[in-house]
């Protein structure tokens, strides 16, 4: 895609959404950590449902920590991988007081080295709690990339390190959730919305669906 393309994509996913934002419900970088764990394979809807009880009951990593495995998991059974997930928390929890003094670090590598915590955690965190210019590729993102013909790979990181190059710097902060947004409502898996896409006439994908029949 060539650039003045590019830069009219962003601009009209800019107007017609601002200031855009994760979907995840949270109040702090904890809670947002915590969410972004629990929402590898499910979805936010899903978490939503799940963190109001599991934050009240483990507010802050030390009571994340001492609520534990046995705890937490009955605040996260209805979503999925939650045993694991669990496991997971209660050792982050543990770490961030050990280690960090009970804050969520602002560094990739630190945010890694946690439990349940990948590239695209991190890049989330990254972007939403501390305003970094990163890109976190999950499927939506990977999909509208590569159909759209913005920045086509075969992993996402090789989506990530494209889109990275690509992106104006103007839109690189709030791209992340801009593309997630398109892919969840508009360009979905199975079958594409083109008839209501604002994006038509820049995307390489063919051929394009047409508006059900009444």
């Amino acid at each position: 895609m060539q650039k003045a393309a590019i830069q009219s994509l962003f601009a009209r996913l800019q107007a017609a959404n601002p200031q855009p934002r994760s979907e995840l419900e949270y109040r702090n970088a904890f809670e947002l950590l915590v969410a972004v764990v629990l929402s590898a394979q499910a979805t936010d809807v899903s978490v939503n449902k799940a963190t109001p009880a599991l934050f009240a009951a483990a507010p802050t990593p030390q009571t994340m920590a001492a609520l534990g495995e046995d705890g937490i998991a009955p605040h996260i059974r209805t979503i999925g991988l939650y045993r694991t997930k669990a496991k997971h928390l209660a050792a982050l929890g543990r770490l961030l007081v050990e280690q960090h003094g009970g804050l969520v670090p602002n560094r990739r590598e630190a945010l890694e080295a946690l439990p349940g915590v990948g590239r695209k955690t991190a890049n989330v965190v990254l972007n939403v709690a501390f305003g970094q210019a990163t890109l976190a590729v999950d499927t939506h993102i990977f999909r509208v990339a590569n159909r759209l013909g913005l920045a086509r790979g075969k992993t996402p990181l090789e989506v990530e390190s494209k889109l990275m190059k690509v992106v104006p710097s103007a839109y690189l902060r709030d791209a992340h959730h801009w593309l997630i947004l398109h892919g969840r409502y508009v360009c979905k898996a199975r079958k594409p919305e083109c008839w209501r896409c604002d994006l038509t006439d820049l995307c390489a994908h063919q051929p394009k669906t047409r508006m059900p029949s009444a």
